[in-house]
């Protein structure tokens, strides 16, 4: 799921061997099911697809239907569109513009589902997204359905780097549908809805104001590849005001900020709370990640009661963000300060250091506060030297393992230098 501009060097460690009498803390309590609406729905003004000439048979095109349906109910007060239990709806790629009249709901109780794959995909829809709900206020999606993205044929295009017949790096770029987007769109929210194998993200969000997602269960494939939906939550620039809790995931690359500041672009985010959430058997925990040459500044960041199990980098931050071995040095970044870590517990993958700070060599990160940190090998050797570069912060309470990398103070290169660029609101 991807949160866009919403509201809401070489280290050398030693492995000593370790005895140690601590328990890991018990993770906070899993999020409650999501739960479908009462068969009895008490709603005037409901608009089921099915009347509207959708069929729902799987196979049928019921892109029409829905079109219909929603051309109709957006122009009610508090009007329902249903998509009815037992049945599933095959649409193309579809935008749903508004604005509706207040209090719209959009009832999943049945499937909806895509062309199976790119190959059924008509070559004159976008591929880049599927469902897109444009200028869409006050619109509740909810229910105990489906949205079955029919990622897998997607997954087999060959859009990531691979050798070639000279050992070189080929990309054939090829683009991939998002599930479901919602763009420039205020007071949503989202309940109860399962998704599954989208082509990329399941969810995304970009220029939305006050959304509020309860309840939702996204799955696919473990070994599904890298589709840009691969981190549980990714929060993107422009963010401000976002509270994530209850969110228990993997494998997968953990909850991030970012990745920011790619193509020397500016980025900004501010005030993000991500508490009481659950990662496991993951490559990251709790991650932040901007490119050089970006600028900006995301503050105000807290990771509170993360419980980790069997987490490769279980608190990451990365300025040297880099997706090819070409990408050049930069002197400017995105500041990164006021980031807080407490309460993090659990186990981690002893191939990486659990804590990895590496920060701009001209723009150091400042501010960092570690409080209650409890990380403790899954199995093996304990790292007892986490990473840090150009950090500055320090340690409210003591830690396991032990952090005496972070500096202290304020650079001067920071207090020399105007970092308030971001003005959010």
């Amino acid at each position: 799921m991807f949160v866009s501009q919403a509201r809401y060097r070489y280290h050398h460690h030693k492995k000593h061997k370790h005895r140690h009498e601590f328990q890991i803390s018990v993770p906070p309590s899993p999020p409650p099911e999501a739960s479908g609406p009462s068969p009895d729905h008490n709603w005037s003004g409901v608009y089921d697809v099915r009347k509207f000439g959708a069929v729902g048979d799987g196979e049928t095109d019921d892109t029409e239907g829905f079109k219909s349906a929603w051309d109709t109910a957006c122009q009610v007060e508090s009007a329902v569109l249903l998509v009815p239990s037992g049945y599933s709806f095959m649409i193309q790629s579809t935008i749903f513009t508004g604005p509706c009249q207040g209090g719209f709901i959009f009832q999943v109780d049945g499937t909806i589902m895509p062309p199976d794959g790119p190959n059924f995909w008509p070559k004159n829809y976008s591929r880049r997204q599927w469902l897109v709900f444009y200028r869409v206020n006050e619109m509740a999606m909810q229910g105990g359905g489906l949205i079955d993205g029919r990622g897998e044929q997607w997954w087999n295009l060959p859009c990531k780097p691979r050798k070639g017949a000279n050992r070189t790096a080929l990309t054939t770029p090829c683009d991939s549908p998002i599930a479901i987007r919602f763009f420039m769109s205020n007071n949503l929210t989202v309940q109860g809805i399962k998704i599954r194998n989208s082509p990329q993200f399941h969810f995304r969000f970009d220029n939305c104001r006050d959304v509020y997602i309860e309840s939702i269960l996204i799955t696919a494939p473990a070994l599904s590849p890298n589709t840009d939906g691969d981190d549980c939550v990714s929060i993107g620039s422009g963010c401000y005001d976002v509270d994530i809790k209850n969110v228990t995931c993997g494998p997968s690359h953990g909850i991030s900020i970012g990745s920011l500041g790619n193509h020397n672009s500016s980025a900004c985010a501010s005030n993000i709370t991500i508490r009481d959430c659950v990662i496991k058997n993951s490559d990251n925990g709790v991650r932040i990640k901007t490119w050089q040459g970006g600028s900006g500044a995301v503050s105000g960041v807290a990771f509170e009661n993360i419980h980790m199990d069997n987490v490769r980098n279980p608190i990451i931050i990365d300025q040297f963000y880099c997706l090819s071995k070409t990408c050049t040095n930069h002197t400017s970044a995105v500041y990164l300060s006021d980031i807080q870590y407490t309460s993090i517990k659990g186990t981690y993958d002893i191939r990486s250091p659990p804590m990895h700070f590496a920060c701009s060599d001209s723009v150091p990160c400042t501010n960092i506060t570690l409080s209650d940190v409890e990380l403790l090998p899954a199995k093996g050797d304990v790292v007892l030297d986490p990473f840090c570069w150009n950090a500055y912060g320090e340690l409210q309470t003591l830690t396991i393992p032990p952090v005496s990398c972070l500096l202290e103070g304020i650079p001067r290169s920071i207090l020399e230098t105007d970092t308030a660029f971001c003005r959010l609101n």
